[in-house]
């Protein structure tokens, strides 16, 4: 268990789930469902069953780190890698690669977004044992594939290789199909969603960034000796703005041949929109669904309505609607044009200077 480590992404915006996820916290600082724990305390948690404390690393944005340190007293300082700006995913895993390479080569390592939903987490901690298990003995990238359960457009699908066992060889990566294709995709029972957690030793993901990303790899490769030293921040500040913009899937699991998946059924969620916080929740008779406020419906339903906590929202004739307020914003939006969110936010931060986002 010593070798596990396990590194969190925390630098995302969540801004399909605005106004609830703000610039200033978001959603993966925020407790959906009134648990007490936010889902990055919730990641975290999970994540302690298999990795020492001391080798989970939080990834985020330097606007993030009092917040990171006030929801996870348990880590220290060091622990909490700051990026200066966003570089998507790729350069990400480089920093806490690197970061990890100096202090142990036999590292095995599991890369985790900090904002997934996971219902059944015993069935999910003995997935990643098993993950971790295989890693360690082979020269393999390992992603974790989860059974589809409808036609989703949302998530990216992964095709597989015949086989007797859950563990199988990638054929193929697919980005968010149309609806056409994931209903022949769900039916074909060769495609698994690509859940965006990934297990691997640290040899292989640090040969595969030397073969397949290389400018990023040399880049972080040039701070060797100064990772957990005082000199860390200043390096990674200097060399993240001329980094590559790109993703681990694009740069380097879809262009590799040793890619296998772990098929796997964990009741999992991206809980990437209102749509999927809406799938997951409690709906009443009229399949509306009230996040931690009180409503009172008439003649609606398939609504969602998530306000502060004891708030009252009184809905008349409102059929498939998401009524969203968050301090000083309110959003009434159709459930079915929830992808217009990201265009909102894009309108609202040029027409009001950023005020509400």
């Amino acid at each position: 268990m010593k070798d596990n480590y396990c590194v969190i992404m925390a630098g995302g915006i969540g801004s399909r789930f605005w106004p609830f996820s703000r610039n200033n916290k978001p959603k993966q600082f925020l407790d959906f469902f009134g648990t007490g724990k936010s889902l990055l305390q919730m990641t975290f948690e999970r994540f302690q069953e298999v990795v020492p404390t001391e080798n989970i690393l939080i990834v985020s944005n330097y606007l993030y780190k009092d917040l990171i340190l006030e929801q996870l007293p348990a880590i220290k300082e060091n622990q909490i890698l700051l990026e200066p700006m966003r570089r998507n995913t790729a350069p990400c895993i480089a920093y806490a690669v690197n970061r990890i390479k100096a202090i142990s080569e036999k590292a095995n390592i599991i890369v985790a977004p900090s904002d997934h939903l996971i219902l059944k987490e015993n069935d999910f901690i003995e997935t990643i044992k098993q993950g971790l298990d295989f890693v360690e003995k082979n020269d393999c990238l390992l992603t974790l594939g989860i059974q589809p359960s409808r036609p989703e457009t949302g998530y990216g699908y992964i095709q597989v290789a015949e086989g007797d066992t859950n563990l199988r060889k990638v054929k193929t990566f697919t980005e968010k199909p149309n609806l056409e294709l994931a209903q022949v995709f769900l039916e074909s029972g060769e495609f698994y969603w690509n859940s965006g957690i990934f297990l691997w030793n640290l040899q292989t993901i640090d040969s595969a960034f030397s073969s397949l990303l290389p400018e990023i790899a040399s880049k972080f490769e040039a701070g060797k000796g100064l990772y957990n030293t005082d000199k860390e921040a200043a390096f990674i500040q200097d060399i993240y703005p001329s980094c590559q913009n790109i993703s681990i899937d694009y740069g380097i699991m879809e262009k590799s041949a040793n890619v296998h998946v772990l098929c796997s059924e964990f009741g999992w969620s991206d809980l990437g929109t209102w749509g999927s916080l809406y799938e997951l929740s409690p709906k009443d008779e009229q399949q509306n669904v009230s996040l931690k406020c009180h409503t009172q419906y008439y003649n609606s339903k398939d609504n969602m309505v998530a306000l502060p906590e004891g708030k009252l929202a009184v809905i008349e004739g409102l059929e498939g609607y998401i009524v969203a307020e968050s301090d000083d914003v309110l959003l009434i939006c159709r459930k079915d044009e929830e992808q217009k969110i990201r265009q909102i936010v894009n309108d609202v931060t040029v027409g009001f200077n950023g005020d509400y986002i």
